[in-house]
């Protein structure tokens, strides 16, 4: 039974524990194991799609090995628990990444009608080459087919929050990642 204490109020919401800092952090080195292992001795250009993936970025970032550029982009489909479908750039490519190793940085991959526009959108630019990282998926939300390159851990079709992950712009500071609370 979940104490009350680990229970976790947000707006009005409530969410309980799901994944430790310690199952996270075997994730980040996981993928960042992966990337020194695939990038060895080469430069990559890391975009992190904010607002959500800067925790997960600033993580993963300590854990390379390779030579790094660093780079933003900010794009939005949610509307509190939802995902619109509907793609927000607020912040467009701002390094040309044409001839780049491009990384793009996600917290969480949930339709992937983001990860998959994205993707899109750099692969018009032309970087040598361009792969994708994200912490958590959820496969069985899925509308869409998307290149999946560096996955952390694949959860199921829950609302997470925690670790850079949000409800409505609140709980991106909690250090592990909680699910929406269901009263049995």
């Amino acid at each position: 039974m979940i104490q009350a204490a680990e229970i976790v109020k947000l707006g009005d919401l409530h969410f309980e524990p799901f994944l430790m800092s310690e199952t996270i952090d075997e994730a980040v080195q996981k993928i960042a194991g992966q990337i020194n292992r695939d990038y060895n001795g080469e430069e990559v250009l890391l975009i992190g799609v904010l607002n959500g993936a800067f925790v997960f970025m600033n993580e993963l970032i300590k854990q390379l090995e390779v030579s790094l550029e660093i780079d933003f982009i900010k794009v939005s489909s949610y509307d509190g628990m939802n995902s619109s479908g509907e793609l927000a750039l607020a912040l467009d490519f701002k390094n040309d990444i044409k001839g780049k190793n491009v990384i793009l940085i996600e917290d969480i991959i949930d339709t992937g009608l983001t990860a998959s526009r994205l993707l899109k959108m750099a692969s018009c630019l032309r970087p040598r080459s361009l792969k994708i990282a994200s912490l958590l998926l959820k496969p069985d939300s899925l509308k869409t087919q998307v290149q999946m390159d560096y996955v952390g851990i694949e959860i199921p079709d829950v609302f997470v929050v925690g670790y850079g992950l949000d409800y409505d712009q609140k709980g991106r500071e909690l250090p592990m990642i909680y699910k929406l609370y269901q009263e049995d």
